[in-house]
């Protein structure tokens, strides 16, 4: 693997066995988001760990609001790690932003992978005719301008809100804690690139087998997100889980490993 591949996606191998699932984070966390999952699974697969550009420790020089202009540049990122180090045929469990990262990368080179887990994804955020996705443009401009007017204070109330489980508030401050090493450009322009992104059309499109896990209560993602999904992929299966907020593999642990262990 050459060093710069390593670095700029600071890149952890772990694990034992011949199967690799590959962990990819959603926005404003990294990589330790998945250490359950990793503890569950690292005695039987090959885990391999990454961040995205322009988060957790990943190289930010590497990151250009041009370069990142689109998912497609993460989707080749990906691939661009799955080539690295040999991958194909792997199992890729993606949250949030990373299932249609993981998308976009499996209808380029569906070789990589054998399987697919979106974990809170979503192919579009913004509600349209005959679509719920659960934000309007006048939510998504003011959380805009919120990130723009203060973004460590913006950081606080939007880690609260998306996380959920309010009697739990360490879990807050951890998705806070991750959002605020993000630097605030970054973390500015990345939003508006996941927001404002539609990719309803590259659904039927999608040949891997698919697994949707949808929380039964994910402020970002609500239920008629899951089931689109899943009456628009040809090789896909949705399960509703019992689990409240956008990271339910941080607040519903055992819950979010079982179904995926039940699908491997």
């Amino acid at each position: 693997m050459t060093t710069s591949v390593l670095e700029r996606n600071h890149i952890n191998i772990l694990g034992e066995g011949t199967q690799t699932i590959i962990f990819a984070h959603g926005f404003g966390s990294d990589q330790t988001a998945w250490r359950h999952q990793v503890a569950a699974f690292a005695s039987d697969y090959r885990i391999v760990l990454f961040d995205h550009v322009g988060a957790g420790k990943s190289d930010f020089s590497a990151y250009s609001p041009h370069r990142y202009s689109s998912l497609y540049s993460y989707a080749e990122d990906l691939l661009e790690i799955c080539h690295e180090l040999k991958l194909t045929n792997s199992i890729l469990v993606g949250h949030s932003v990373s299932g249609m990262i993981s998308l976009l990368a499996a209808l380029i080179d569906p070789s990589c992978f054998s399987q697919l887990i979106f974990v809170g994804a979503s192919p579009r955020y913004l509600n349209d005719v005959g679509y719920v996705g659960g934000f309007d443009q006048s939510d998504l401009d003011a959380l805009y301008g919120a990130m723009s007017a203060n973004y460590y204070a913006w950081v606080s109330g939007f880690a609260s809100m998306v996380m959920g489980n309010p009697e739990r508030p360490e879990l807050a401050t951890e998705f806070a804690n991750t959002l605020t090493a993000i630097r605030p450009d970054i973390a500015q322009a990345v939003a508006r690139v996941i927001f404002q992104s539609d990719h309803r059309k590259e659904l039927p499109r999608l040949n891997v087998p698919t697994l949707i896990l949808q929380s039964s209560d994910d402020v970002a993602v609500p239920p008629e997100v899951g089931q689109y999904m899943s009456d628009n992929i040809p090789e896909s299966q949705l399960i509703n889980i019992k689990a409240w907020g956008h990271l339910p593999h941080l607040s519903a642990p055992d819950t979010v490993t079982q179904a995926i262990a039940a699908c491997l």
